[in-house]
């Protein structure tokens, strides 16, 4: 897969425009194209969930993204369940396990609990926090992206950057479809590559999956 390949430093993200989602409001089963610099497609990602969990959960819901490549493998399984969406919460924040190959555990997204900042971590298959994520107090897009910094472990150095990007002011008002750019290191375990993917489509669904209805879309703080 293209993502072995050392010299990849940064992803696009761009989640395809569903025609009945905008008209009609129902939420529907989110597609992405996963592109590489270029602008050519590596991966094609699909989130699998019933339309009960869609309606009844909204953004919260728990749900499996499968990560296919362009032979039409699975390579990346991507699993969220069920948790709390508010930070009021401490015990029982977001996670998301990430597979690869599907059924191997390669590491995790951890929801850290903040007061006012959206902070994550990236885990290893065993558990060991291996980088940071950390938003901006407020998750909110005019004219501008979006950007949720990687850094260190100790957060003193920032080695990636994970944006969710201005689409213009038609597609944010109507739509909850988004591009994110991903870099990271170019060095990275190819692992954590895939937990960084990960990382993208959680905050994607924590704060920015709210349905498109004129209103400026915000996250679960």
């Amino acid at each position: 897969a293209d993502l072995q390949k050392c010299k990849i430093d940064q992803l696009l993200i761009h989640q395809q425009i569903e025609l009945l989602e905008i008209i009609t409001g129902f939420e529907t089963n989110n597609k992405y194209e996963i592109k590489n610099t270029l602008g050519q497609r590596v991966y094609f990602a699909a989130e699998d969930t019933d339309c009960c969990t869609r309606f009844c959960c909204g953004p919260s819901r728990p749900f499996s993204i499968h990560i296919i490549d362009n032979l039409g493998h699975e390579v990346i399984t991507l699993q969220r369940p069920l948790r709390c969406s508010s930070c009021c919460f401490p015990c029982c924040l977001q996670e998301l396990e990430v597979q690869s190959p599907p059924g191997t555990p390669v590491g995790y997204v951890v929801q850290t609990w903040h007061a006012c900042l959206p902070k994550f971590t990236i885990q290893d298959e065993k558990r060991m926090d291996i980088l940071k994520v950390i938003g901006p107090c407020v998750v909110c897009s005019c004219c501008q992206d979006i950007n949720f910094e990687v850094k260190s472990i100790d957060e003193t150095c920032t080695v990636g950057r994970i944006s969710k990007q201005w689409t213009g002011f038609v597609r944010e008002a109507f739509t909850d479809a988004d591009n994110f750019g991903i870099k990271f290191p170019m060095d990275l375990d190819v692992k954590m590559k895939a937990v960084m993917i990960g990382a993208c489509f959680l905050i994607d669904f924590m704060f920015f999956e709210h349905a498109g209805d004129g209103r400026q879309r915000s996250g679960v703080w």
